[in-house]
């Protein structure tokens, strides 16, 4: 059955957070369960890189999106790390992740303040125009690809038949 959370003593614990509701504010910290066992794939393990580090990307990606007090992400960041350290893994690892992280969310707030970029369509012929568009990288263009053969070109493409049975060819 499920239970609704409920407040006790102004705090709440909700999914992975924990609001604390003050008199002017409402303060969010990232909350565990007590069954929390920490445990992640062993960095000694014969896992793809990818698998081991996912769960150590989700804790600090959700420590540097979330609203969170700074004490809240000192504490996070301790949490992350030693658990890191239970599983194995080396310390730089952890700290790359961090600052690729750190530096990905900057880079994503300086384009989305960079709304004047304009808009340009390339029919898509072969991968060859991917050659072109790569010129385009460094300017403000975004590019879109169009194909040149549409499903509602497909459809409103009269058959040359007056007798509706048979079989049509659909170019692709």
């Amino acid at each position: 059955m499920f239970k609704m959370s409920t407040e006790e003593n102004k705090l709440t614990n909700y999914l992975d957070l924990s609001i604390h509701r003050n008199d002017n504010n409402i303060d969010i910290g990232i909350y565990r369960k007590p069954t929390c066992t920490d445990t992640t794939i062993q960095f000694s393990s014969n896992h793809p890189y990818e698998h081991k580090v996912a769960a150590f990307n989700y804790y600090i990606n959700r420590m540097i999106m979330l609203s969170i007090m700074e004490q809240s992400k000192q504490q996070e960041w301790k949490i992350v790390f030693e658990i890191a350290r239970k599983n194995g893994f080396p310390t730089h690892i952890i700290h790359d992740l961090k600052k690729k992280m750190i530096t990905k969310k900057q880079k994503q707030n300086i384009t989305t303040t960079q709304r004047n970029k304009k808009w340009i369509t390339f029919t898509y012929h072969s991968p060859l125009i991917r050659r072109i568009t790569n010129l385009f990288k460094q300017t403000n263009l975004k590019i879109a690809f169009r194909a040149t053969n549409t499903i509602h070109q497909q459809q409103t493409e009269k058959p040359a038949h007056k007798n509706p049975s048979g079989i049509y060819k659909l170019k692709c």
